[in-house]
């Protein structure tokens, strides 16, 4: 099993995070675009900056939907569902499916029955912060892309929703 951290930087133009794995050294770092149509956000390798995949929002669309792309080769996607109290999505990527608790805070992703994965939000932190279980090794950069970017639709619909309060 591997253990991430995801914190999120709080002071930046930009969605900025950095990832950590259970020791703390730094495997992935995160950076949205500053001028983009939609949410794009990139994460590269820490080691080389070499930029492995892509997390883009699809535009025009009534709920938030998200491309998630490595090494330009499309995974899959995660999108919104409709919901009073919580937020849902609806996910289309390798086969999982996402389970997450009324707080939003805790989700679980499972492929055929057995969990694949677990991200947790850390509370009393300056910024989000998510420790991600990822039970496959070979799923890693996988289920730190699907955290980041089940991250960035919580983040568009809370904007949305406070948009539309004003």
């Amino acid at each position: 099993m591997s253990r991430f951290l995801i914190k999120q930087k709080v002071f930046s133009w930009t969605d900025t995070y950095n990832v950590f794995d259970g020791n703390g050294n730094p495997v992935f770092f995160v950076k949205a675009d500053l001028f983009s149509i939609g949410h794009r956000i990139r994460v590269f390798d820490a080691r080389n900056n070499q930029e492995l995949g892509v997390i883009q929002e699809k535009v025009f669309r009534i709920f938030q939907e998200f491309e998630i792309s490595i090494g330009g080769q499309s995974y899959g996607r995660i999108k919104r569902k409709f919901s009073l109290f919580t937020p849902q999505f609806d996910i289309d990527y390798r086969g999982w499916s996402l389970s997450g608790d009324f707080l939003q805070w805790n989700y679980d992703a499972y492929e055929g029955g057995y969990q694949v994965m677990h991200i947790s939000k850390e509370l009393f932190h300056w910024g989000d912060t998510y420790v991600v279980d990822i039970m496959r090794p070979q799923d890693d950069l996988v289920g730190v892309m699907l955290a980041i970017a089940l991250d960035a639709a919580k983040c568009s619909a809370d904007q949305n929703n406070r948009n539309s309060m004003l």
